[in-house]
């Protein structure tokens, strides 16, 4: 049987509860099961959104792991710390915390989508802690501080660099508007949180990619699908070139969301326009290492 996609990035909620403003809500379990089953998906991981930045509906860990319970065949999970538990410090151990819920099966630490800057000492001591833990990181980057959520860099984004070299043994993996608009160097401070379209002049997420190994990508959302898909050339060489470090997402955060990156990549494939190695790594392959410690043979 033909391995299917594993989903790097989804949210989940036990109950449906309160509407965002403009309605809508998460998709239940049950929801996605359907979802996935028209994508090609086997099992997505829970990023459970415990930050009160810019939130609706709260989630603790603990319902995360409780959904991965429940539903086994459905869920891996990751856990998520707000830099500010135990004692509210920057020298707090969170690697207290980290190592409890790696016990429980969390595969990592996100999404971050606390709205500090990302070389806030808060920050820097999360990212210690889970380098110490050897835990991957998924974070979303927001443009400003209030107004929004999500971890704060700068168009060209210098404190992303700052903490890629402070921890190399840390996997970061990119994700959200600020970060996949990156991808072309024409980039001004107005479009960073939106999908600029246009042939790509490569910038600083190439140039990232390039030069620190433990930077990977989060496809997504549409920021993912945007950024390979603007210039479908580029996007095709990008995907070749950064094959160990892509992997697929949905970020599915309502079951009416509209999911394309899937039937694109199965596009590409049968076009020829990606070979069936880069397929099944950004497919497959690269979750399946980072999340079961499973090797591409």
């Amino acid at each position: 049987m033909e391995m299917k996609k594993i989903d790097i990035h989804v949210h989940t909620r036990l109950f449906k509860e309160i509407e965002r403003f403009g309605g809508g809500t998460y998709a239940s379990p049950e929801e996605l099961r359907e979802m996935y089953k028209k994508l090609g998906i086997s099992k997505g991981v829970i990023l459970p959104g415990i930050n009160p930045d810019a939130a609706f509906q709260v989630q603790s860990n603990e319902e995360a792991y409780y959904l991965t319970q429940k539903y086994p065949d459905l869920f891996y999970w990751f856990c998520n710390i707000n830099p500010r538990f135990g004692n509210n410090t920057p020298e707090c151990d969170l690697s207290y915390f980290i190592e409890h819920y790696k016990k429980l099966g969390a595969k990592g630490v996100g999404e971050i989508t606390v709205n500090m800057y990302f070389d806030d000492p808060y920050v820097e001591n999360l990212f210690y802690h889970c380098q110490k833990c050897d835990m991957p990181v998924i974070f979303h980057i927001g443009p400003k501080i209030g107004g929004c959520y999500g971890l704060v860099d700068d168009l060209g984004l210098p404190r992303l660099e700052k903490e890629l070299a402070k921890f190399p043994k840390l996997k970061f993996i990119g994700h959200s508007q600020p970060f996949w608009a990156e991808i072309s160097s024409d980039l001004k401070e107005e479009e960073r949180n939106g999908y600029p379209k246009g042939k790509v002049k490569p910038g600083r997420v190439v140039e990232l990619m390039r030069k620190y190994p433990n930077l990977y990508g989060d496809l997504s959302a549409f920021s993912g699908y945007n950024a390979v898909t603007r210039d479908p050339e580029f996007g095709y060489a990008f995907i070749e070139e950064f094959q160990d470090r892509l992997f697929f997402g949905t970020d599915i955060c309502d079951p009416r969301n509209d999911m394309r990156l899937s039937f694109w990549l199965d596009e590409a494939l049968e076009k020829g326009k990606i070979s069936k190695t880069a397929y099944e790594k950004v497919c497959y392959r690269n979750a399946l290492k980072l999340l079961e410690g499973v090797g591409i043979s």
